[in-house]
């Protein structure tokens, strides 16, 4: 083999890197702009030609990297998973076992909620788009939320393991009524524009931990409750 050609290889490689790169570069910038249409009008309100113009791509650009509405969906759903993963459950594993991790996920997810009030949440929003509609878009929001409920479980049965919440307590009872208190929140907040709404929901988080703690819970300190706000608002899909 002659020199010429081992010195190509190299540079081929490096070319097929870079390719390689750009590309994911660009679905990135694709999903990211379907995110921000998605939270607007929903996952069915996704289209190739308006995620297209959103990015400022051709639709033969965009459906190149997808193949489909269907694939595009999907990838929109697990990258606000991604994001919500990023933001709400892992900073709250920085807080200690127990009722602190508990109230900075509720925290979190709060301040997630408050900001999204103005754009809509993908996971309620789908909710309600795909609850009768079976198929790989309503498996992926499925997946999705279980996730994201199964931590919160996980949660609960660290509080009550580490005594800060009640020995006999129903976990998936008491994350059931946490989740319900977020639902409450984005309904009213959202679609009644009702004040007050957050400060009830906080009120409420407080009355489950009252109704469910042990005698140690009380000693417990709120300020993850507080301390948990670092969201970029300007995103819209953040």
């Amino acid at each position: 083999m002659s020199s010429a050609v081992l010195q190509a290889k190299p540079g081929a490689a490096a070319r097929e890197a870079r390719a390689l790169q750009k590309g994911q570069q660009t679905k990135a910038a694709i999903v990211d702009a379907a995110l921000v249409l998605a939270t607007r009008v929903g996952l069915e309100g996704l289209s190739v030609g308006s995620v297209a113009d959103k990015a400022g791509m051709s639709k033969s650009g965009v459906f190149s990297h997808f193949g489909s509405r269907e694939e595009l969906q999907i990838s929109v759903v697990r990258a606000y998973h991604a994001r919500f993963r990023a933001e709400v459950f892992e900073p709250a594993l920085a807080e200690p076992r127990g009722l602190p991790r508990l109230r900075a996920l509720f925290g979190r997810w709060m301040t997630r909620m408050s900001v999204e009030i103005a754009s809509g949440c993908l996971f309620v929003g789908g909710a309600v788009e795909f609850d009768d509609r079976p198929g790989p878009v309503r498996d992926a929001l499925v997946a999705s939320v279980k996730d994201w409920l199964g931590a919160l479980q996980r949660a609960v049965v660290q509080a009550r393991d580490e005594g800060h919440l009640a020995s006999g307590i129903a976990p998936a009872q008491v994350a059931f009524e946490i989740h319900g208190l977020i639902l409450a929140l984005h309904y009213e907040a959202r679609f009644l524009q009702a004040p007050g709404s957050v400060a009830r929901a906080e009120a409420g988080f407080e009355n489950i931990l009252k109704l469910y703690g042990a005698a140690r819970a009380s000693a417990i300190p709120a300020r993850a409750i507080r301390k948990a706000a670092p969201f970029p608002k300007e995103t819209p899909h953040a």
